[in-house]
Order: structure tokens, then C-alpha cells, then sequence
């Protein structure tokens, strides 16, 4: 085996986050390693990269007994991690990030710049990704920084890499350049573990899989002797065969909410023309960067448009803000919740409350809210202590939920979802589906963007495809299609 881990147990205080828990991994091998949120992966993954020592249990590589304290013993031992959350820093370029502590130095001692700009450039092309390295990295798209995330870890001559959640950030085209490169390593006899939330990516990938539940091993299963059921059942203790809620039919949609006539946002061709109803759900789908965020931003904080309107029941949006954008009635789940969405150095119930926060301060909010935050929390099943628990400390999933209680607790009009389940797990999925389900039904229009195709096909009533920061055609939910939206995101019209 090129990496063991043995009994792997670990606590934090009273909390025991992984129990026993067992894999090996082969030279050459992808191993999945699939739970919930919750179930210990990330522990595990942390262990193996040297952020936490195990409570106990034994850790080997290439047959050799390891032990390390932090994660620089752990990266000089062979192992190389590329984390979910960004490690990078905004305010310096592509390029510093990728050389940061280890710069190239001139006969001088000097930072070699020229050096890290051509040495970064190879890096960059080495994933497919056309950047410029002086370029800041705050300046990126989500799906960029990712990618250079990813370069920042594999540049490294580990034996050991470890992705966790590599594509949650990632539009189709990425998700390959980066399967690519995952094959190269995997040519290379490197050892790869991969914890992803997207079954189909796993079957196309991994080799094996390591189940976890409840901080325990649940099961090992060799790819193409398992399938989509079995994995989840083993993962979730339950049959998702109803992943997603009945849709609505035309005629139970309600009145138009939302409507955007001849829309050009600034950076793009355009136009824009949909309509969004109450009690829709409405995707916009298209390749990456093809203006959907910008379209969703223009609804939410007021970017002056090029040309056209939006109207919102019936009026003028003339905001120019997001606080007038809540003011008027709209919520937005932002496609980086940690970035833009959630207050990390906060509570849970005040990360709830922000939505009241228009004209008042958090300390005003909180004490008036919190019935309601305490009804929201049950309503959504969100698992924690307690509401005074720090937003940190609960899962993908959880969080998602909490920036959903946000705009409950609010009552909005509009609710607009970037990525609603991005870095979710799959039971996690299902409720966050159920409730946009259950908040359209109440009156609420939804509008959803999501870089999954099977989402926005299984979530939405209808589908909206955009090109170039126009719409092209629409897709009711029922008659679209993988294949369709893909064709008409490309070529424009039916495909």
C-alpha cells in the first residue's frame, strides 16, 4: 500500500468525530471517500495531511510507520492536499500564491519575479487554465481560483494527493481539464483521495470507495461493482429514490414576479428577456461565465444595466445595493458562502438575524428574532448545539440551510440560490430541494443557478439557457435534457 491508516479515532473533548476508522491506498489508484456531512471525512482527510494528530491509531506510507504534528511534516513526507475551502490570499497575484514561503531567489538572495512568472505560467497551462500569473487572485471567478487552488497543490512532487471537493467550484469544461490531470498523476503511480458529493464523477474516476457514516467505517466497494443505490443507501441509512420534488404544473404557477425585458448588463452582449412567476422555479443554465452570476447580481444589488429593465411585481427595480435589494424584497444564497454569504466570525442565530438587518444593528435583531430563528432551525432540520453555536462549526449542508433560515425568517419575495447545494451531501441535498420546493409553493419566486445539469433539470419548473450574457431558448423542466441545454448553451437555440 502506498498510504494505511489503521483504527483511526479522534475527539474533540466529548465529541468523537471518527471511530475505528480503516483504508488503504493502492500506487496508481483513486479512492473515493463518500458520507454526509458530518460523517468524518474531512477529519480523516485532515489527519492524513497533518492539520490534526489522530487521538489514536497508526498512520503508514509505502509501508513505513508515519507521525506528524502540522501539515509542512505531513507535505515533506509526500502527502499534498487541495482543501475545499480556499487557502488563498486575495491581495496577492496568481503567482505569489503559488510560490508563497518558497520563492524563487537571483544569486542575490532577491525574489526572482521573471522566474515565478514563467514557472507559474507552466503551473497554469499544466491544469489548462490560460492566466495571467500577475493577475490578483481576488480578482477571479470562483471556478478560477479554484483551479489555481488545485495548481498550488499538485505542483508539489507529492506521492500522496488529497482533493476534497475539487469540482464544487467547477462548471463542466474545469471538471474535465481537471479529470485529466487527476489521470496523469494516476499514470504516474501516484496515490490519489478523492471526496467529492457527485456520484456520476465518481463512477467516471475512482477505482474504490470508502463509505463513512457517523464517524465509522459503513463499507468498501470496488467502482464497478457498486452503483448509485447501493452507495447512498450504505451512506444515508435510507433509499433516495426521490431526490427531488414533484414540480408544478404551468397552470398552478402564479402571477409574474420578475421580469427582465431586454436586459444588457455592462461586460455583456446580451439581451436578457424572462419572465419568473410565483410559484416557479426557474434555472439559468450555460457554460461557465456566461453571465449568469452577472444577470443574478444585477436582480440582487442593482448593477446599472447597458439597456432594457427589470421589473419586479410589476414595478421598476431602481436599487443600487444589496441593502435595497433585501429592502424590496429580494434573498440571495451566493455561489461562496463563506465569502459572501456568511458572517465566520459569528453565531449561528446572528448569522440568521442578518437578514433583519436593513436599519438596525445585529444587537437590535437578535433578542426581537428569536422565536422565529428557533422555529426556522427546527423547520429545517439544521443540526447544531445551539443557536449561540459559532456558524464555523456545522457542515456544508448545515450552513446552506442556515443562509435559507436567513431569508425565512425575512420573508422574501424573490429568493435567488447561486449554486444552492454547492459542497453539499446528498441527503443534505434532498431537504434543501424540498424546502425551495416548499417555499415556491408558499408564493415565493425562486431562481437558481447551479453548475450541475441533473439539478437543474430534476429541481426547476423551467430552465433558462444563457450565451454570451443572453438568453437563447427555454427548457420546460420535464422535456429538458443533458444533451439539450448543452447544445443550446454552445450553439445557441434548440442545438
Amino acid at each position: 500500500m502506498l498510504l494505511e491508516v489503521r483504527d483511526i479515532t479522534k475527539s474533540f473533548g466529548p465529541v468523537q468525530a471518527l471511530r475505528g476508522v480503516s483504508l488503504g491506498l493502492k500506487p496508481g489508484s483513486v479512492h473515493a471517500v463518500l458520507g454526509e456531512n458530518g460523517a468524518g471525512k474531512s477529519t480523516l482527510m485532515k489527519i492524513i495531511s497533518g492539520v490534526f494528530p489522530p487521538t489514536s491509531g497508526k498512520i503508514s506510507i509505502g509501508g513505513e510507520s508515519v507521525e506528524w504534528h502540522n501539515s509542512e511534516q505531513a507535505r515533506a513526507a509526500g502527502v499534498s492536499t487541495i482543501f475545499q475551502e480556499f487557502i488563498l490570499l486575495p491581495n496577492l497575484s496568481v503567482a505569489e500564491n503559488l510560490f508563497l514561503g518558497r520563492e524563487p531567489r537571483s544569486a542575490l538572495g532577491l525574489i526572482d519575479r521573471k522566474r515565478m512568472y514563467q514557472e507559474s505560467r507552466r503551473i497554469l497551462e499544466g491544469v489548462g487554465l490560460d492566466l495571467d500569473p500577475a493577475v490578483l487572485t481576488g480578482s477571479l471567478r470562483v471556478a478560477e481560483q479554484q483551479m489555481v487552488e488545485i495548481a498550488k497543490g499538485v505542483m508539489r512532487d507529492a506521492r500522496v494527493f488529497v482533493f476534497d471537493e475539487p469540482t464544487a467550484a467547477l462548471g463542466d469544461r474545469e471538471a474535465q481539464k481537471l479529470f485529466e490531470l487527476i489521470r496523469k498523476l494516476q499514470s504516474e503511480g501516484k496515490g490519489i483521495l478523492y471526496i467529492s458529493h457527485r456520484l456520476p464523477e465518481l463512477f467516471e474516476l475512482c477505482d474504490e470507495v470508502t463509505v463513512l457514516k457517523d464517524g465509522q467505517f459503513a463499507g468498501h466497494f470496488m467502482m464497478k461493482d457498486t452503483n448509485a443505490e447501493e452507495l447512498v443507501t450504505t451512506m444515508v441509512g435510507r433509499s433516495l429514490d426521490q431526490l427531488y420534488p414533484p414540480r408544478r404544473t404551468d397552470e398552478a404557477a402564479g402571477s409574474p414576479a420578475l421580469e427582465l425585458r431586454d436586459v444588457v448588463v455592462e461586460g455583456l452582449k446580451g439581451p436578457v428577456n424572462f419572465t419568473l412567476r410565483r410559484n416557479e422555479i426557474v434555472g439559468l443554465a450555460g457554460l461557465e461565465g456566461q453571465g449568469q452570476i452577472e444577470i443574478t447580481r444585477a436582480i440582487f444589488e442593482g448593477h446599472t444595466l447597458v439597456s432594457g429593465e427589470i421589473l419586479f411585481d410589476g414595478k421598476a427595480l431602481a436599487h443600487s445595493g444589496p441593502s435595497e435589494g433585501i429592502g424590496a424584497g429580494i434573498g440571495l444564497i451566493p455561489e461562496d458562502r463563506k465569502v459572501e454569504g456568511l458572517f465566520l466570525s459569528l453565531s449561528v442565530e446572528r448569522n440568521i438575524s442578518a437578514g433583519l438587518l436593513p436599519g438596525k444593528s445585529l444587537a437590535s435583531v437578535a433578542p426581537t428574532a428569536r422565536a422565529d430563528i428557533a422555529e426556522q432551525v427546527k423547520r429545517l432540520r439544521i443540526r447544531l448545539r445551539d443557536v449561540k453555536q459559532s456558524i464555523r462549526e456545522l457542515s456544508g449542508g448545515n450552513q446552506q440551510k442556515v443562509l435559507l433560515a436567513r431569508w425565512l425568517v425575512r420573508g422574501v419575495n424573490l429568493l435567488i440560490c447561486e449554486e444552492p447545494t454547492r459542497g453539499v451531501d446528498i441527503g443534505a441535498k434532498s431537504e434543501i430541494y424540498a424546502l425551495l420546493r416548499e417555499l415556491a409553493d408558499s408564493g415565493v419566486a425562486v431562481l437558481v443557478t447551479s453548475r450541475e445539469l441533473p439539478e437543474l433539470i430534476g429541481l426547476c419548473d423551467r430552465i433558462i439557457v444563457v450565451r454570451e450574457g443572453a438568453t437563447v431558448t427555454e427548457f420546460r423542466g420535464e422535456d429538458a435534457t443533458e444533451e439539450k441545454i448543452m447544445a443550446a448553451a454552445i450553439h445557441g437555440g434548440h442545438g
